[in-house]
């Protein structure tokens, strides 16, 4: 794993994130290599039949080649993410260098933004188990992967005396929905990317519009409401136009989260022994977060990332107890029969849009 290169007009320094995320992981557990090498290898085997499962559940076939399981410390996984927010990033940053070059070459900023990105992904090193990679870096010739982040999965393994393979199963089955998501329904891609790229070049709100964000905000506090509660800083600081691409993103984050938890739950009953004990388990995880970590995940989003992942899982199921797969897979038609956040709340709305059967 060669370090991470930064190029001229980058917005972030990518060598110096690494270092500071590797500085700041320089205490954390690491696996022996005889461990490491029995999840890789239960990785590559209950990935291939999660696919399976998943295929039969969804109707969903992956349009691109087998899955391609990667089991990583948490090292690699920063690593192969910086690679993700770099391409991620790099249409920003060229439009940036031709927009305002002094801005885009600024040695303090770039560095400036390295060590908030290194410690952002150290810390979410910490507590993810595994992860799609819709967006591979170079270094992967565009192959997507599935990543799995072992010594957090062996650690939850250990501390609750999970039973390791059906574990494991049940993880791979809901990233290898994301996967399908993805790779079986033709648009997607495209339609999130699309997404990202509205998203990035959109123009940073003027001082005005900070300040009125601002003055929102202090209501929201004085009526006694989390004004980060939605979508964290970035929602906070929001332009309306970025504001309305962030609740669609939202709305489709939500749509997709919840219907990868709904799969792993029905394949988990029928086919993984233990669980509902695991999907218990990490349920508990995510509400002891406290302190500090907390505040973290108000700030970034993340809080309320897993309360619209929640509202995904509710609307999936409402829809699937009101019209079953038939109607579910609507969603799929196309760009405009993906739920909005408004019909991800209340379900019935996106029923009476799309009605119950499809058209002739």
């Amino acid at each position: 794993m060669s370090p991470r290169a930064s190029r001229p007009g980058d917005l972030v320094a990518w060598d110096l994130a690494e270092k500071v995320a590797r500085r700041a992981l320089t205490l954390a557990p690491l696996l022996d290599d005889a461990t490491l090498a029995g999840v890789r290898q239960d990785f590559v085997e209950v990935t291939a039949e999660a696919e399976g499962l998943v295929a039969e559940l969804t109707g969903l076939h992956p349009s691109a080649g087998p899955v391609r399981a990667v089991v990583t410390e948490r090292a690699g996984w920063v690593h192969a993410n910086l690679g993700s927010f770099e391409r991620l990033l790099r249409p920003l940053s060229e439009r940036l260098l031709e927009s305002s070059p002094k801005v885009a070459r600024s040695n303090a900023g770039r560095q400036a933004a390295a060590v908030e990105v290194g410690l952002l992904l150290a810390w979410i090193s910490s507590r993810i188990l595994g992860q799609y990679d819709l967006l591979p870096g170079e270094e992967s010739e565009g192959e997507d992967a599935i990543y799995y982040v072992a010594p957090n999965i062996v650690g939850l393994e250990r501390q609750h005396g999970f039973e390791p393979r059906p574990f494991r199963l049940w993880i791979a089955v809901h990233e290898v929905t994301h996967r399908l998501q993805f790779t079986g329904v033709p648009w997607m891609r495209g339609h999130f990317l699309d997404l990202v790229d509205r998203g990035t070049s959109l123009k940073t709100p003027d001082a005005r519009t900070v300040l009125d964000s601002l003055r929102r905000a202090a209501s929201e506090v004085h009526a006694g409401r989390n004004p980060l509660a939605e979508t964290g800083v970035v929602g906070l600081l929001a332009s309306s136009e970025q504001l309305e691409t962030l609740r669609e993103a939202q709305a489709l984050m939500s749509l997709l989260e919840g219907h990868g938890d709904v799969v792993m739950d029905t394949v988990g009953a029928a086919q993984i022994p233990g669980s509902d004990r695991f999907a218990k388990v990490l349920a508990e995880r995510r509400a002891r977060t406290k302190g500090p970590a907390k505040a973290l995940q108000q700030v970034l989003g993340i809080e309320a990332k897993i309360r619209q992942y929640r509202e995904g899982e509710r609307f999936v199921e409402q829809v699937l107890a009101e019209g079953g797969d038939e109607l579910f897979r609507r969603c799929w038609d196309g760009p405009e029969m993906l739920p909005s956040i408004e019909e991800i709340r209340d379900p019935a709305i996106w029923v009476a849009r799309v009605g119950t059967k499809s058209p002739a």
